[in-house]
């Protein structure tokens, strides 16, 4: 070629590659093993360039480790159940696994001119029945062991599309979809007991010192273990079976301030009055109109219902507090009841100043004198404080000290004990959908629930189904869902909920250590590629995903499909930063913005048009939207550029935990360099030269390279790595070393460049007659005595200003050091014959004169 031309060297590659069979995994028990997983993708059509730069990390790391002498697993898949795919049937027409399959299809063909080192024979799409059908099969051997229930729970329901939404489908109250009143519904549902696991959960986050602190902090505050006291009130005026209401709470220290008490709209109490009281129903039924989710509660205006219903204080039998219905009280945490004091807390304190209960303070700053009154004084339990009415005389301590006090007051008088709670509830897994992981149980009018028999999994989901209508087809379809009982033959009902999509992704990584198996898993292949030595994907799926995924581990290994080394299935984990972009507005005439690509966009240095001149407002980058249209193709790049471009550029302008803006100029400038790169490996590869003396500084050169991109790599200094090969190619241009000097220079650049730029690295290999594939080269190693200079560069500082510096070898004496400082040019130009008072030179570090 008389130019670097990526659309010609990119197939190229990519076909020797395959053809070689370079990056399948191959168990070998003579190598270590290195097995590097980025987060799935959802196959929505497209790629972005969040997906190049996420993709393009793992591909880094999975080369290099290739190249250290690993045995590395990199594969592929999909992420494929869910309800984008019913959403497109509705709107579109069609079948949503047509529209999955499609999808993937295009995604495929999008990223495999990426080059990345993927072994596409493990690739599977969760839809797959062969997946789904070992998914079944594991949730029939947790049911057994114990770890699957069946239960009613109050559920965010649309009453339009008839299915159960997940908190984060609740937009302002509707349904994401429909726009329908989101309701509170009570529901038989699929649970698994992940609550069990709280503890260790929690605890074993202390050990996953290789992942960010910032997501062990957010799992710990999710799973939220708390010490407090449960304690039972006596109640007057209550329905028979209630002659006592259990409480449990974090702050027993404010007993003392107790006004009133409060139970969930779905405590047991409330439903008992709601069944004989209209008002109560009434009352119920408007809170139930409102979502589920702890934020949604938390916002929303605080309302409640005063039941007439009385309960006396454990430590005065003349104290009585009136008992509530209350809208932001959570059923599913603690025993949904509680004890109300407005002082110390301010939902608390909005509730008791709405209707008039008093408000009694129990502590108040150390320092203060007067009771603040305007609005909840909450203290960090850390902080020390002056209580009024503690449980151990007035004095002052802190918060945590109170608490400890109150709850052994309560154990040694004997109405409360000391216990410790979670926040994080058992998962609940059902969905009123059709697009998902049939639950392989049958409902049996003699039986019972009764589970499938494994020699018929997989339960496949029917192909016939009609999206006409809103709800669940499977429950239109009466020849998938009746079936005969495995239990008894008789006639049944299959059950028609579908998996929560989180269950599919919580086990993938096992499955891509044997994809192709009759079993969820193999042991010999999960014993030798578990666990995943690093995992790549977003800070947004810090909690639900990651918390799912390592519950999933330890019920995989308590049911024999995981070992117990990989009950945390993830050694290692990175989140990376987004790609982000300018965005570009006009408005129209009626003043809304009107969003453009960046495609269509003039610059100049006078600002930004579109193509017809319409000036245009340009908006700071932000994350790339499809909404806001500052989106880049990652296609459009490779057919300008190439894909090596779009790696480079992804990788080397940014810190890969940060934020990377996406600019044309940013582009083009590394796909010149690299260019450059190219034209100057065309150049070295035709010299002849003899060596020279120069041929050691270049040595040296590249074992710094060697040692300094390594270090990058494996540190996820991506940036720092490139930076170093910018400051490589400019030493080796610059060298006047011989021609096989500057040969095997750049046979190592083209080392060093290939996780980034594999392409264009086995096309400099190959230029300068390297070995095979430079992908399957043994990685460079840097000799440590080439990393060891022979000389130092010395400052030269003139009254306490640097002025000049000097090269001078490492183990020259100070008097000769001295001879040269003073006869360096800018010294004795600075000097202009003044004489030296003093020079002193302090070895390896800097030379002070003194005038």
């Amino acid at each position: 070629m008389s130019r670097y031309e990526p659309k010609v060297t990119e197939p190229k590659w990519q076909a020797a590659w395959e053809a070689a069979g370079t990056f399948a995994a191959r168990r070998d028990p003579a190598k270590p093993k290195y097995y590097v997983l980025e987060m799935f993708p959802y196959p929505s059509g497209r790629i972005h360039m969040g997906h190049v730069r996420n993709y393009t990390m793992g591909d880094v790391v999975a080369r290099q480790k290739a190249s250290a002498g690993y045995s590395v697993l990199h594969p592929m898949g999909w992420d494929a159940f869910g309800m984008p795919a019913e959403n497109a049937a509705m709107e579109r027409g069609g079948h949503p696994k047509d529209w999955t399959y499609g999808n993937i299809a295009d995604m495929r063909a999008q990223m495999k001119p990426l080059g990345l080192s993927i072994d596409w024979s493990r690739e599977f799409a969760t839809c797959d029945p062969e997946y789904y059908g070992q998914q079944q099969a594991m949730f029939l051997d947790m049911l057994e062991a114990g770890l699957v229930y069946r239960k009613a729970a109050v559920v965010n329901w649309d009453p339009v599309d008839m299915t159960v939404l997940a908190n984060e489908q609740v937009i302002d109250g509707k349904g994401w979809r429909s726009g329908a009143a989101v309701e509170r519904r009570e529901l038989v549902q699929w649970f698994f007991r992940i609550s069990d696991y709280s503890e260790d959960l929690l605890a074993a986050l202390d050990g996953l010192t290789h992942w960010p602190e910032k997501v062990r902090l957010m799992q710990a505050n999710w799973i939220g273990r708390s010490q407090g006291l449960q304690f039972a009130f006596a109640t007057k005026g209550a329905p028979a079976g209630f002659e006592s209401l259990e409480v449990y709470t974090t702050r027993p220290d404010t007993l003392m301030g107790a006004s009133f008490a409060a139970i969930s709209p779905d405590h047991p109490l409330a439903k008992a009055l709601e069944a004989s009281d209209p008002k109560v129903a009434a009352f119920v039924a408007e809170c139930r109109k409102g979502g589920t989710s702890a934020e949604e509660i938390e916002t929303a205006e605080k309302v409640g219902y005063d039941t007439g219903i009385r309960v006396v204080h454990p430590l005065d039998p003349t104290w009585e507090l009136p008992v509530w219905i209350a809208n932001f009280i959570l059923m599913d945490y603690g025993t949904g009841a509680i004890f109300g004091c407005p002082a110390h807390d301010q939902r608390d304190f909005d509730f008791a100043t709405k209707y008039g209960l008093p408000i009694k303070a129990v502590f108040v700053a150390e320092d203060a004198e007067d009771v603040p009154l305007a609005e909840a004084f909450v203290p960090m339990k850390s902080e020390r404080v002056r209580y009024i009415r503690g449980f151990s005389g007035a004095e002052v301590q802190t918060g945590d000290d109170g608490v400890t006090a109150a709850i052994a007051h309560a154990e040694a008088n004997g109405y409360g004990r000391g216990v410790t709670k979670f926040r994080l509830r058992d998962w609940g897994i059902s969905r009123q959908r059709y697009w998902g992981c049939p639950i392989p149980v049958v409902h049996c009018a003699d039986c019972g629930v009764v589970p499938e028999k494994k020699e018929n999994l997989p339960v496949e989901l029917p192909y016939d189904v009609s999206f006409d209508k809103p709800g669940n087809p499977l429950d239109r379809h009466p020849t998938w869902r009746d079936c005969a009982c495995p239990a008894c033959g008789k006639p049944a009902k299959r059950e028609t909920d579908t998996m929560d999509t989180f269950v599919d992704s919580s086990w993938y990584y096992a499955r891509f250590t044997a994809p192709r198996a009759t079993t969820p898993t193999v042991a010999e292949d999960v014993d030798y590629w578990m666990n995943v030595d690093q995992y790549i994907g977003g800070i947004e799926h810090a909690i639900l995903h990651l918390l799912y995924s390592r519950f999933f581990a330890r019920a995989m290994h308590r049911t024999g499909h995981l070992p117990a080394k990989a009950v945390e299935p993830f050694s290692a984990l990175f989140t990376q930063g987004m790609v982000t972009h300018e965005i570009y507005m006009t408005r129209d005439a009626q003043g809304r913005p009107v969003y453009h690509l960046p495609e269509d966009i003039l610059r100049s240095d006078t600002g930004a048009t579109l193509k017809d001149g319409t000036p245009v407002e340009v908006i700071p980058s932000a994350k790339m939207s499809k909404s806001k249209k500052n989106v880049v193709d990652p296609m459009n790049i490779i057919d300008q550029f190439g894909a090596d471009t779009a790696r480079w550029f992804v990788m080397s302008d940014s810190p890969p935990e940060r934020d990377v803006e996406w600019t044309a100029a940013g582009a083009e400038a590394a796909y010149k360099h690299l260019s450059r790169v190219w034209r100057m490996a065309d150049e070295i590869a035709t010299l002849t030269s003899p060596a020279n003396a120069e041929d050691e500084a270049l040595a040296r050169a590249t074992a710094k390279a060697v040692d300094e991109v390594t270090k990058g790599i494996e540190g996820f200094a991506f940036n720092k790595a490139i930076a170093k090969l910018y400051e490589f190619a400019n030493t080796l241009q610059k060298s006047q070393a011989g021609a096989n000097a500057k040969k095997d220079a750049m046979r190592t650049m083209a080392q060093l460049m290939s996780p980034m730029t594999p392409h264009l690295a086995e096309e400099i290999w190959n230029m300068l007659d390297g070995d095979g594939l430079v992908a399957l080269a043994p990685w460079p190693k840097a000799d440590p005595s080439l990393l060891v200079d022979d000389e130092v560069v010395l400052p030269i500082q003139i009254n306490g200003k640097r002025r000049a510096e000097i090269r001078v070898p490492k183990d020259m004496p100070a008097a000769e050091i001295e001879k040269i400082a003073l006869a360096d040019e800018g010294v004795v130009k600075f000097l202009a014959g003044q004489p030296v008072k003093k020079l002193i030179v302090v070895p390896g570090r800097i030379v002070n004169v003194v005038v």
